[in-house]
């Protein structure tokens, strides 16, 4: 059992991660990481609308008629995000103001609609929870790792403001230089950021690939 949810969150995190892999939700990914505590406000709200949205797809799916089965699963998300958003806006103000429309748009992200319809609607609640848990993390990471370097890089800085998250006063969290390379702020740098963390991926699969095939037998022999 724990093998299995270890490869399960392994898959999420790494092998179909949503955003890294799959390509899906760019929108929000692209928009609000230009800081690490933006990265982890959006990914949190995500993660908690995927492993609910995965809950109830999968408990009302005897119910759903095939034909009209998309519509539901937006309206079941779509009502989701407005508990998410009521929330942000009375907990979270400050974080709710920096993330803006990005909330709302939750409902549209295609990698929650894609795991309602590939996965939830096919499996037993507690197995789509897990599902909703393991892909929302992974998308949820690669929100805080992008948000993280392109505030590190671009503003000098790391885990600043992270009292919009945790209430208290403002945090400047650990100030590096005062001055960063500004590019990485602006919408071009999280076009770069995402494609180095692609890049990165896809050169550690290929070297893990080259590592796990055998030598030829003359390299074999030469090698004993």
């Amino acid at each position: 059992m724990a093998a299995g949810l270890i490869d399960r969150f392994k898959t999420g995190l790494w092998r179909e991660n949503p955003g890294l892999v799959q390509l899906l939700g760019l929108c929000p990914l692209l928009a609000v990481t230009g800081s690490f505590v933006n990265g982890l406000g959006l990914g949190l709200a995500t993660l908690a609308v995927m492993m609910a949205s995965n809950a109830l797809v999968s408990a009302t799916r005897r119910w759903i008629q095939p034909e009209i089965r998309v519509p539901i699963y937006v309206l079941i998300i779509a009502s989701l995000v407005t508990c998410i958003e009521l929330i942000f806006k009375a907990f979270f103000p400050d974080l709710d103001r920096a993330l803006g429309i990005f909330i709302p748009l939750i409902v549209t992200n295609c990698a929650i609609v894609a795991r309602a319809e590939v996965f939830a609607s096919r499996n037993s609640v507690v197995t789509s929870i897990i599902d909703g848990l393991v892909m929302g993390s992974g998308f949820a990471l690669l929100l805080m790792v992008i948000g993280a370097f392109r505030e590190l890089i671009g503003q000098g800085s790391l885990f600043a403001r992270m009292d919009m998250l945790f209430g208290g006063e403002p945090v400047r969290g650990l100030v590096l230089v005062e001055n960063g390379w500004l590019l990485l702020v602006l919408p071009p740098g999280a076009f770069f950021s995402l494609a180095l963390a692609i890049a990165a991926k896809n050169a550690i699969d290929r070297r893990r690939k080259d590592a796990r095939r055998p030598l030829p037998r003359r390299a074999r022999s030469l090698n004993r």
